[in-house]
């Protein structure tokens, strides 16, 4: 089974209020995860990762608060991937794309560009509500 589809043994989540310190947070908590799960810091895959993440979280604290008062970030390791997911309740779905001449530069062109060059996928999932989203990240190790 290819791994990207197969669970991930590990998990760990953390919520914190929809504020700046929560990007620091958010990066900090995911080092010392990946860390204790055997992903070292060295590792090509963590730096961009964590450049990911910290967009996502930043993109969360600008856009969804309020409504959105949290942003929680779950993340995941496997044996041949990593995976996180920045969750928050604003209703409001962004489309994923690289960037274009009319979309040269942006956060979520930075974030799909580098999960795209290291052979990863995201994917924004809506609440059942429909008043909340999460968008995963998933990175081959």
């Amino acid at each position: 089974m290819n791994a990207l589809l197969s669970p991930l043994p590990r998990r760990h989540v953390l919520t914190l209020p929809a504020a700046p310190s929560a990007i620091r947070l958010a990066r900090e908590t995911a080092e010392q995860a990946f860390a204790e799960w055997g992903v070292r810091p060295q590792h090509p895959t963590v730096g961009p990762a964590l450049l990911i993440l910290s967009e996502l979280v930043t993109n969360s604290v600008r856009h969804a608060a309020p409504p959105s008062a949290h942003v929680t970030v779950v993340y995941s390791v496997g044996p041949d991937c990593l995976a996180f997911a920045v969750h928050d309740r604003h209703p409001y779905r962004p489309v994923l794309r690289t960037a274009t001449a009319e979309n040269p530069t942006g956060g979520l062109a930075t974030v799909m560009e580098l999960t795209t060059d290291l052979g990863g996928t995201a994917v924004v999932r809506g609440d059942c509500d429909e008043q909340g989203k999460s968008i995963w990240i998933t990175l081959p190790l």
